[in-house]
């Protein structure tokens, strides 16, 4: 049924008594976590890896001089080790605390395809779990002051390691879900096939990385793990293979992340903090994160949290991206049994263009066979604002989709436009606000609701022809608003599921 079922205030009806009071601004938070975050300040002195013996050689090993190289560095106080032009072939890197390593341009890493150079296992987080694995590419744990910089490139060279993606060991998973401890949690064999990330920091202060380009990685590209004050700045990730994500702060607080290009595999900024009960014992939140002038082109989801965010993720800032062909701008992800709270994120001036899938997505049911889940400890997703998004091009605009017993709640939309064939689909959700949005659909309405509650929209740019405009479904709805100044009412049509309430949608 449509607008004769629902109740209709006079135009000239105060709209202000159905505003939600504001918060103040957010983003004064965002500039001060910009204000803090300081890139670390190395001595002078400089350490050619030349100079200890690396050659530019197809057939030379130079894991040795660069190790030698940065274990002088570290024992002098500090400096630059510098990688000439050239390209250099090596296994892992493992820095140290006050070593700028510094790729010259025109200088090129390729990394050795050969397993059982990344031996003696370290410690890692993978997916979300503590163990003991091959070593990243370029590792450091407990350092301060680290850094990896300069116009070179660095090759993962990681074909070889992509093949163990379909048969990787859950042993990982299970031995944390047991409790068994993190030291007896040790793998680094071929028949458990765990690839390791390209560059893994764990526990770190003070880290940056600048300039460079990667790619072809085993795995996750730049992950920071438990790492305080990280400056990602004017790095591009160019790659390819399986679960190839450009940065994945897991863990970590204070990072900022700006005027870098993915081009990705998979998700390109991605937001983790832990899988499950291994995420519930260490309880570090990521939090504190600064995205801003980014440009994601392929990838999963320009902007991403989870799924392992069992250890919360809160404060999360992007700003001034741009989006071409990506899946995705905005994706929130997790699932019944992760537990955890994401909150306080929120984006401006975003421009999307040929999204391949939603243009923002919260999903709880990510990836997620009810039958297989052992206990149900819903996610929390709440405080949320977007604005100033322009988004041309997508199969869908907005899809939130929640669980019953925990629904997606205040989240605020604010001027922008979503042109996409289907419009805005919100499932489980509590306090949501529209504000001078567009939401043009090829078809089907503009909000397809269910059990939704105090939902507000304001100022909507109603698209010709789109009736009905919102369809509201499930018996928990109520309390759907819809008006402004400018709203023409005779457009906007409304369609009520048989279980609504017939005053649950009110237009003013």
């Amino acid at each position: 049924m449509l607008l004769a079922a629902i109740g209709v205030a006079p135009a000239t009806g105060s709209y202000a008594e159905s505003k939600p009071a504001q918060a103040a601004d957010p983003w004064i938070e965002a500039a001060a976590i910009v204000a803090r975050i300081k890139p670390p300040t190395f001595p002078t002195r400089e350490f050619s890896v030349a100079d200890f013996g690396a050659t530019a050689d197809a057939n030379a090993d130079c894991t040795s001089a660069f190790r030698a190289a940065i274990a002088a560095c570290n024992e002098a106080g500090g400096g630059r080790v510098v990688v000439p032009v050239g390209v250099f072939r090596t296994g892992p890197i493992h820095l140290a605390s006050g070593v700028e390593f510094h790729l010259s341009e025109g200088a090129k890493i390729v990394f050795s395809d050969a397993f059982a150079d990344y031996l003696p296992p370290v410690l890692v987080r993978v997916g979300g779990v503590e163990l003991y694995n091959y070593s990243p590419l370029v590792y450091a744990r407990d350092a301060t002051d680290v850094a990896v910089t300069g116009k070179g490139k660095l090759d993962g060279n990681a074909g070889a390691w992509w093949d163990w993606k379909s048969r990787e060991t859950r042993r990982g998973f299970e031995l944390a879900a047991a409790g068994v401890p993190v030291e007896k949690r040790v793998f680094g064999v071929p028949e458990a096939a765990i690839r390791p990330s390209f560059v893994s920091l764990v526990n770190c202060r003070n880290v940056l990385f600048e300039d460079f380009t990667i790619g072809s990685g085993p795995n996750w590209t730049i992950h920071p793990v438990y790492c305080e004050n990280v400056t990602i700045r004017r790095v591009q990730v160019t790659t390819d293979g399986p679960n190839n994500d450009g940065v994945d702060p897991d863990s970590c607080r204070d990072v900022l992340i700006e005027d870098c290009v993915f081009d990705t595999g998979d998700d390109c900024v991605v937001l983790k903090s832990g899988y499950n009960e291994d995420g519930w014992r260490v309880a570090r939140p990521t939090e504190n994160v600064v995205m801003r002038r980014c440009t994601s082109l392929r990838g999963h989801g320009g902007l991403v949290v989870g799924s392992e965010m069992s250890g919360d993720v809160r404060n999360v800032f992007m700003e001034d991206c741009e989006f071409q062909g990506t899946d995705r701008a905005i994706r929130i992800k997790s699932r019944a049994d992760r537990g955890g709270i994401v909150e306080r994120i929120y984006a401006r001036n975003l421009r999307l263009r040929d999204m391949q899938r939603e243009a923002i997505i919260l999903n709880m049911d990510y990836g997620s066979d009810r039958s297989e889940l052992k206990h149900v400890r819903p996610p929390v997703f709440r405080d949320m604002a977007f604005e100033g998004i322009e988004s041309d091009g997508s199969p869908a605009a907005i899809v939130m989709q929640a669980l019953p017993d925990s629904p997606i709640e205040n989240v605020v939309v604010r001027n922008g436009r979503f042109s996409a064939r289907t419009g805005v689909h919100a499932n489980h959700v509590r306090n949501l606000r529209f504000e001078n949005v567009g939401v043009v659909p090829e078809r089907g309405p503009a909000y397809a609701l269910a059990d939704a509650s105090d939902v507000t929209i304001v100022n909507p740019r109603v698209p010709a022809g789109v009736r009905p405009f919102v369809i509201l479904s499930g018996a928990n709805s109520r309390n759907v608003v819809i008006g402004g100044a400018d709203v023409d009412h005779s457009a906007v049509a409304v369609e009520l599921g048989d279980e609504v309430p017939r005053d649950a949608v009110v237009v003013k």
